[in-house]
């Protein structure tokens, strides 16, 4: 990090921030020039408060030299992480490192029929975990809000039956008891900065899906994904699943070259949620196409046994015939890619 100090600057004020930076265990290198002093600043600068330093009177601009996240960061970690994902009461998977992970499940669990009937079709057709909602933030306070606690259960039953590793999405720190036994807990796009829950996430032991937000930058994806490190999880998986634009012919606007920056900044693995990029079912096979070839590490897509009368998000989820289809297409992609 790099301190730009104002001309003529006061000296006790600057033996001041010297004295408080060193405290902090960081070493202070002044280079003195005709026109203005620089500090450069040496050691763990993650901790230090840019906003503070930069209100000083003495400072003119603060600049930093490496990013803010050290857990998640490519430069400390050169290989890729792999997640494994169940193996207590499922198959264990992989994502991550070559390791390609295609996720596939209702927007919401409604009834045991349906998740039980979704779980089989999905697996049959190349899925490796299963995804379901029991608890959904919806804009809406009259919206469907999900089975809560039976919804986990029902999904442990489709586990049971199918082997599917399952992930299902947290609202609320205090939930945690509930998701003892569920494989891979979903942090969703309006909590990707509810800071209080990821640091309670990264004292599990859980695999976590953490989403980006629907206005959030690729940085503050990262330090999201630094909090639940910071704490000792490192098991995380980033999701990209569209941004707010000023588009308004899709729900929202898929990053597909979040891919290939999030692979050059960090070592964890990257999968597309397509789904909720559109909103729209027909757009879900071409992006997710897309999203292959760009690199993602896998596929998070809604299915529905009977999109038409789904409680939750039924015009963006394929039918499990779909969904089939779309798993050779990107079967034969990824083997299309192997040999180049």
């Amino acid at each position: 990090m790099v301190v730009l100090l104002r001309s003529n600057p006061n000296e006790k004020q600057l033996e001041n921030l010297v004295h408080w930076l060193e405290s902090r265990n960081i070493e202070v290198h002044p280079t003195v020039g005709a026109s203005q002093t620089i500090l450069g600043l040496i050691g763990d600068t993650s901790t230090l408060d840019i906003d503070l330093i930069r209100a000083l009177d003495i400072v003119e601009d603060v600049v930093r030299i490496q990013e803010p996240y050290k857990n998640a960061n490519r430069k400390f970690h050169p290989d890729d992480t792999v997640v494994t994902v169940g193996g207590k009461n499922s198959t264990p998977t992989k994502i991550g490192g070559g390791n390609f992970a295609m996720i596939a499940g209702p927007c919401s669990v409604e009834s045991e029929a349906q998740i039980c009937d979704v779980a089989a079709a999905v697996k049959t057709a190349g899925a490796t975990m299963l995804r379901g909602g029991a608890f959904k933030p919806r804009t809406s306070p009259y919206a469907f809000q999900g089975m809560r606690a039976e919804g986990i259960r029902l999904l442990l039953e489709a586990q049971e039956k199918t082997g599917l590793p399952i992930v299902t999405e947290i609202m609320d720190a205090d939930q945690l008891p509930l998701f003892e036994d569920v494989d891979m807990i979903q942090v969703g796009a309006r909590n990707m900065q509810n800071f209080e829950l990821l640091k309670k996430l990264g004292h599990t032991d859980k695999p976590i899906l953490l989403k980006r937000g629907l206005s959030s930058t690729i940085e503050e994806l990262l330090m999201s994904a630094e909090y639940i490190m910071a704490g000792g999880n490192q098991n995380v998986v980033l999701c990209e699943r569209g941004i707010r634009t000023f588009e308004t012919v899709t729900r929202n606007t898929l990053d597909i070259a979040a891919v290939p920056v999030l692979h050059g900044r960090t070592h964890l693995p990257v999968v597309i949620d397509p789904s909720h990029a559109t909103g729209v079912a027909r757009l879900v096979a071409p992006l997710s196409l897309a999203a292959t070839a760009a690199g993602a590490d896998g596929l998070i897509i809604e299915v529905h046994n009977d999109p038409a009368h789904a409680l939750c998000d039924g015009p963006q989820s394929l039918t499990p015939d779909a969904f089939a289809a779309l798993s050779k297409q990107v079967d034969a992609l990824r083997g299309a890619m192997a040999t180049v």
